[in-house]
């Protein structure tokens, strides 16, 4: 790690400072064709959420990029951050140094896009601290060589989502209370999507479908197949609302029309999972925080 430069003017400038990284769901998710690559043609709607990662960023006396506290398990260099800062100053030419620090409160594995929403966030936080200048659909296409799920995070809205998920429409959503439940499992999402029973031929619909109540997930039942902790998550929550899968999983989610249903909710299964209360937005927190 870099020597910190001195932060007595960092704070002013946005040095030193907590970014949020917030959490998404995929309120939907279609699986409606396959590009000769192999990847999946989706459509898809993300919501952001209040819960958030926290990240903080250190000027450096040298070029370096690192991490104050490496997440374990995870090299440094493949730390999605790490990656992010570096992409963005050879994208530049940028010369400065960095030290990122990471406060992890998004499950790893659980669906909700934490390490894509810390790469964005890295993104757009460095873009604006070392005065680079790029445009938010410039970070949008350097986030995509990071991971499909990091563009709508630089676009910051809750979002219509087609492509390989990298097409995106602002739409509003209800910011409704939100309780997830994580399993104790992580979901293998290249093996969810080479399973044999996963329909890939879904019909393509519109907004207006889904805003109507179509919010199929064409990944909910292999999932649930697959992964017993997953069937019994969602079954332990559809007791209280309905529960549905985010993306891939492993996390469920039930949306709530008042924070107190979604508090007895909470409550009741904290004693047996893990489980998380917060809020979906139509506006990223780390926008509001930057305007």
């Amino acid at each position: 790690m870099g020597n910190l430069v001195s932060e007595v003017n960092s704070l002013a400038d946005g040095w030193g400072k907590k970014w949020p990284a917030p959490a998404k769901l995929n309120l939907m998710l279609r699986i409606i064709g396959r590009r000769p690559d192999g990847y999946h043609l989706l459509q898809t709607v993300f919501q952001m959420l209040e819960l958030c990662d926290w990240l903080s960023f250190y000027p450096v006396e040298d070029e370096g990029v690192s991490l104050k506290n490496p997440i374990p398990g995870v090299p440094e260099q493949d730390d999605l951050t790490v990656r992010a800062a570096k992409l963005l100053k050879k994208h530049t030419g940028c010369h400065q140094g960095v030290c990122i620090e990471i406060e992890k409160i998004l499950p790893m594995g659980g669906g909700l896009g934490g390490g894509s929403s810390d790469a964005a966030t890295t993104l757009v936080v460095l873009n604006h601290l070392w005065e680079l200048g790029l445009s938010v659909d410039e970070l949008m296409l350097l986030g995509l060589e990071l991971g499909a799920d990091v563009p709508v995070f630089v676009f910051g809205y809750s979002a219509w989502g087609e492509g390989v998920g990298e097409r995106l429409t602002a739409i509003s959503l209800p910011e409704q209370w939100v309780v997830i439940v994580k399993p104790e499992c992580h979901v293998n999402t290249k093996e969810i999507f080479c399973a044999e029973g996963l329909t890939r031929d879904s019909k393509p619909i519109k907004i207006a479908d889904f805003i109507a109540g179509d919010d199929r997930n064409d990944c909910a039942q292999v999932v649930s197949k697959i992964y017993q902790p997953v069937e019994d998550a969602l079954k332990a929550l559809s007791f209280y609302a309905e529960a549905r899968l985010t993306g891939t999983g492993a996390c469920v989610f039930a949306q709530f029309g008042s924070k107190e249903a979604a508090e007895v909710a909470f409550n009741a299964l904290s004693l047996d999972w893990q489980v998380f209360l917060t809020k979906g937005l139509n506006r990223s927190p780390l926008y509001r925080m930057l305007e």
